[in-house]
């Protein structure tokens, strides 16, 4: 018995297509990548570009001081420059990116000749290919040129091979990318710092990038030189022929954007008819459940793409950039961005791609802690050493920081680490990984909160993100911690470790100032009631407790849930609405139990006011949280599991009349699958992974059951057990 909503033909129609190149740069070029290795292709005819980004190169030094320019920025590596004779009045052109292989293609007639291109970063080679055809032996002249966006001069390491090589004069960082072509049919020569193709059938274009980047703060974060690990990589892919390597990365992508799949129901098959750009348009007036079941797929896509074990996290772009001078440095920003990019990573079966964020995050302790040590806002007046680490709103890869003290953000960053397990049950990871993280935030936490003359506390000097004073109490501080002390029990409570502080931190987290229900029935943003139901602000700080924090709820707190939504409904206005905004509202309309809401808020993603022809997020300019935080959201419609239980088809919006989903993720080690119809859950299949009791909800219907690693249960409607 299975709940799939479909078979793998499914995924045939999970395609970016395009009539026309890029045209608008990134906003229009087509992402892939391989976590660590980035390409974004133009896809022009006469003239294809493809620039390339490795996820290490950064300017700027681990200045800890908060001067935004000393932090640096993420930098382009390179662009690819393909140049073609005889591309005169093309036909029938088409530029494609399907989700299911992670496959890029161009394919286009000039003539009788058929002309077709394809392009992958495979994670196995650690590698970037290109393959050009074409029907008529002969059809394909040009040349190729690599060009450094440093200014490096290219080299010629012999007539296939292309190489260019430097470092960045601020980090120290050395970077290296090699090239080579293979060609069948024709000849391949050299002219300066090009490739010749002259007469050729086919060609394939290989490259591999690196730097000397390591994530280790005790070697200054510099490794070895680069040339060994590029030349090896390089060598390696060329040992094998075309498609084994295709093959090897479709297989490998496979296995983890196939975990889940999604029915949200039938598109008409004109709008199925229409490329992309033009679609999504239509899309934000009227329901297109093809291009809604793309845009939760798509941000599957990106993150598999831009962050895998091995890598770096995620950032402000993934991990695409056309610039040395990025918006916001294309940094990690800590208030709210960097943690939307993974809020699907465990919900959507994507875990394994979480882990660069806490690697990042570990190698940057030490020198978070002589900051935070160093800062006059954390100095202890009793003379004691200044415990655990804090962070600014913005950091780079080196231990450097930005602008603004966000002083609750190391606390947030310790809700993934306990979300991962959380939703794993590895203990052997809470043990050595996250519990340290966790234990030490609470320490800094003991050492900074403020007592207030009722022997309350709150945290002192805070900021709601990014809207309003710096004072004592703001609830978005006093909710995340809150967070984290709660979770912090629960850990020490799984580990069945330091009771006594376990019972400490619970007594402080019972102190903690809770937000207070406001004149107009809203929850305060700020201690003092000064909310403003025309304040339309993009932030909804004060709303963590609901999503993503667990504090309020519509079941067990249904007066701060319905005073949540108060103030959710005020910031509605569209004016100073993004991208990411209209992501987290509709997680937060999801745990609100208001589909149709969540709906609204999520189909607002496509117009082109808020996401780019190619579907990235669009604050403006390009921002990539939105594409993360909206496949979350959609996520929370259909699945729910932060209070203890799994909730089936908490917000499902009456336009999803019928569908499925399997596959996704519930805390506790479940995997669940969903079918509904008429609007109504016929059928759920809950896989344990690791046993345990099993709590689920679907309405007022409730069961509780034992379960055993590795064993499926099936339910039918009103929850009825089915063998």
């Amino acid at each position: 018995m299975s709940a799939s909503p479909a078979n793998a033909d499914q995924f045939k129609a999970l395609r970016l297509w395009y009539t026309k190149p890029a045209a608008d740069g990134m906003n229009e070029a087509l992402p892939i990548g391989n976590g660590r290795l980035g390409g974004l292709i133009y896809a022009g005819i006469s003239h294809d570009r493809v620039v390339v980004n490795e996820d290490s190169l950064w300017s700027g030094d681990a200045n800890p001081t908060g001067d935004y320019d000393k932090m640096g920025a993420y930098q382009k590596l390179s662009d690819i420059h393909i140049e073609l004779q005889g591309q005169d009045n093309p036909q029938d052109y088409q530029r494609d990116l399907d989700l299911y292989s992670a496959l890029s293609h161009v394919s286009y007639r000039i003539g009788d000749v058929n002309y077709r291109r394809e392009y992958f970063v495979s994670h196995p080679a650690q590698a970037l290919l290109i393959r050009y055809t074409a029907s008529r032996p002969g059809s394909l002249t040009g040349k190729i040129r690599l060009q450094d966006a440093h200014r490096a001069v290219t080299e010629s390491a012999d007539s296939s091979t292309l190489l260019i090589k430097g470092a960045m004069p601020s980090s120290g960082i050395a970077y290296e990318q090699q090239l080579t072509v293979h060609a069948e049919g024709g000849k391949l020569s050299k002219d300066g710092d090009a490739l010749i193709l002259n007469g050729c059938s086919s060609f394939t274009i290989v490259s591999c990038a690196a730097t000397n980047y390591v994530m280790d703060a005790h070697k200054n974060f510099h490794g070895d030189d680069p040339h060994s690990m590029v030349s090896k990589q390089l060598h390696a892919a060329l040992a094998k022929t075309y498609e084994p390597i295709r093959t090897e990365h479709v297989s490998d992508y496979e296995k983890l954007f196939r975990r889940v799949l999604i029915d949200l129901g039938n598109s008409s098959s004109e709008l199925e008819r229409l490329p992309i750009d033009e679609r999504k348009v239509l899309a934000a007036k009227e329901h297109d459940p093809g291009m809604e079941e793309l845009l939760f797929q798509y941000g599957r896509y990106l993150l598999i793409c831009s962050s895998r074990p091995g890598s770096l996290p995620a950032n402000l772009q993934g991990i695409w950039n056309e610039s040395n001078t990025p918006p916001w440095s294309s940094d990690y920003h800590a208030n709210i961005n960097v943690q939307m990019n993974y809020w699907p990573a465990e919900v959507a079966g994507l875990a394994e791609c979480h882990l660069p964020l806490f690697h990042l995050v570990d190698s940057q302790l030490s020198n978070w802690r002589q900051a935070t040590a160093a800062a006059k806002e954390y100095a202890r007046v009793d003379g004691k050493p200044v415990r655990g680490w804090a962070i600014r709103t913005s950091h780079n890869i080196t231990g450097g920081m930005g602008w603004n003290w966000d002083k609750t953000a190391n606390a947030w960053y310790c809700q993934h680490y306990w979300e991962h397990y959380a939703f794993s049950g590895d203990k052997e990871y809470l043990r050595t990984i996250a519990y340290p993280a966790m234990k030490e935030t609470c320490q800094f936490w003991e050492d900074h909160l403020k007592t207030l003359p009722d022997g309350k506390l709150v945290v002192p000097n805070g900021w709601s993100p990014e809207h309003g004073p710096v004072e004592d109490g703001c609830s978005y501080n006093q909710e995340i911690v809150w967070d984290l002390f709660n979770n912090y029990v629960q850990a020490a409570q799984a580990l069945n470790v330091d009771a006594a502080y376990c019972r400490q931190i619970a007594a402080m987290r019972d102190k903690l100032v809770t937000p207070k229900i406001g004149r107009w029935g809203q929850l305060q943003e700020w201690m003092t009631d000064r909310d403003d139901e025309n304040d339309h602000h993009r932030h909804t700080s004060h709303l963590f407790a609901i999503f993503p924090g667990r504090q309020f709820n519509v079941t067990t707190t249904p007066d701060y849930a319905a005073a949540a939504k108060k103030s959710l409904i005020a910031r509605s206005d569209t004016d100073d609405v993004r991208e990411w905004s209209f992501a987290w509202r509709t997680a937060l309309y999801a745990r609100l139990a208001d589909g149709n809401a969540a709906y609204g808020q999520f189909r607002q993603l496509f117009s082109n006011r808020n996401s780019c022809a190619n579907l990235f997020g669009l604050h403006p300019p390009m921002q990539i949280d939105g594409n993360f935080g909206i496949t979350a959201g959609i996520a929370e419609m259909l699945l729910q599991s932060q209070s203890g239980e799994i909730q089936l088809l908490p917000a499902l919006p009456d336009v999803w009349k019928n569908g499925g989903v399997d596959g996704l993720r519930a805390r506790g080690g479940f995997v669940v699958s969903e079918q509904w119809k008429n609007g109504k859950l016929t059928f759920a299949e809950v896989h344990s992974s690791i046993g345990g009791t099993c709590h689920l909800r679907y309405g007022d219907s409730k069961v509780s059951f034992a379960t055993q690693a590795g064993k499926k249960y099936w339910f039918g409607p009103g929850l009825r057990r089915e063998k």
